[in-house]
C-alpha cells in the first residue's frame, strides 16, 4: 500500500526535477556561500508541492489512464487505491510543501510553488491536457518552476539569472514530451488526448519541436554573457542544444519515427542532467 502511494508522486520526476531545484540553488549561492539548511528546506518544499501536484494529476486521469497502454495499470485505474484518499493525500502534500516553502525559506519560493502547482493542477491537467494542443507548451510553465524556486530561494528576488533558468526549463520540455507522445500517438489518440501529434500529425510535431531546441542555445549563451556560469558550460550547453537541434530536424526524413522518437527522447533527458551538471561545477554565481 504504501508503495503505491509513494508511485502516485511519480518518484523519477520528483528526482530530475529537484535535481534542477537544486542546479538553481547553486548557480545563485556560488560554491563558497552555500546555506545547507535553506537548501533542505527548499528541496523538501519543492518535492512536497510536486508530489502533490502528481498525485492530484494521477486522481483527475484515473479515468482516462485507463485507456492507455503505458498507464492502465496504475493503483488508481486498477482500483486499488480509493479515490477520495488519494486526492486528501495529494492535497495534504500541497499544503505543506507550499508552508515549507513560505514559512522556512521565503515568500517569493512560495508563491512560486503557488504558481506552478495552479498550473499544473487547474490550468495543465483540468483544462488544457483535454482540449488543446497548447497543453504541453502552456504546461511547461508549472515544469520550469523548479531551478527558478532554487534560485530565487537564495536571492529573494526574480531578475535575469531566474528568467534564463525559466527559460532553460521551458524550452526543454515541449521536445521532450512531444518525443514521447509520438512514439505512444495511438495510445493518447484513443485515450482522447488532443496532443499536437494526434490533432496535427507527427510531421507538424517535428517542426514544432525544431524552435524549442533552438533557441536552447542562446539560452546557454546569455547564462555565460550574465557572467551566471563560466565558459565550459557555454560550450558543453550550445553543443548539445545543436546536437538536439540537428538530430529533431533529421526527424524530417527519418522512416521510422517511432525509432527516431525514442533516440530524441533519450537526447533530452541526458542534455538536462549534463547540462545542469555542467551547470553546477562551472557555475559563476550571482555575487
Amino acid at each position: 500500500m504504501l508503495k503505491e502511494y509513494v508511485a502516485l508522486t511519480k518518484p523519477g520526476i520528483i528526482r530530475l526535477n529537484a535535481f534542477a531545484a537544486f542546479g538553481g540553488f547553486w548557480v545563485a549561492s556560488k560554491w563558497d556561500h552555500i546555506d545547507w539548511l535553506l537548501l533542505i528546506y527548499m528541496l523538501v518544499g519543492s518535492a512536497l508541492t510536486m508530489a502533490s501536484a502528481c498525485v492530484i494529476n494521477n486522481y483527475w486521469d484515473r479515468e482516462l489512464d485507463k485507456k492507455m497502454e503505458r498507464t492502465c495499470n496504475r493503483a488508481l485505474p486498477m482500483k486499488r487505491l480509493n479515490p477520495t484518499n488519494v486526492l486528501i493525500y495529494g492535497i495534504v502534500l500541497g499544503i505543506i510543501g507550499i508552508a515549507v516553502l513560505f514559512i522556512l525559506v521565503n515568500p517569493l519560493t512560495g508563491w512560486l510553488g503557488l504558481l506552478g502547482l495552479f498550473v499544473y493542477v487547474i490550468i495543465y491537467t483540468m483544462w488544457l491536457k483535454r482540449t488543446s494542443t497548447w497543453s504541453t507548451s502552456i504546461g511547461g510553465i508549472s515544469g520550469a518552476m523548479p531551478p527558478v524556486i532554487g534560485y530565487c530561494a537564495v536571492t529573494g528576488q526574480v531578475d535575469a539569472g531566474a528568467w534564463l533558468l525559466f527559460a532553460l526549463l521551458f524550452l526543454w520540455q515541449p521536445a521532450h514530451f512531444w518525443s514521447l507522445a509520438i512514439r505512444r500517438v495511438e495510445e493518447y489518440r484513443a485515450a482522447g488526448y488532443p496532443l499536437l501529434p494526434v490533432l496535427k500529425g507527427i510531421k507538424r510535431t517535428k517542426l514544432q519541436m525544431i524552435p524549442y531546441t533552438l533557441l536552447l542555445v542562446p539560452t546557454g549563451i546569455l547564462m555565460y554573457t550574465y557572467d551566471y556560469t563560466g565558459i565550459f558550460f557555454l560550450i558543453i550547453s550550445v553543443a548539445l542544444a545543436g546536437f538536439w537541434t540537428v538530430h529533431t530536424m533529421m526527424g524530417l526524413s527519418a522512416t521510422d519515427d517511432t525509432k527516431w522518437a525514442k533516440t530524441n527522447f533519450f537526447i533530452s533527458i541526458n542534455y538536462l542532467m549534463i547540462v545542469f551538471l555542467v551547470m553546477i561545477l562551472d557555475t559563476n554565481g550571482v555575487g
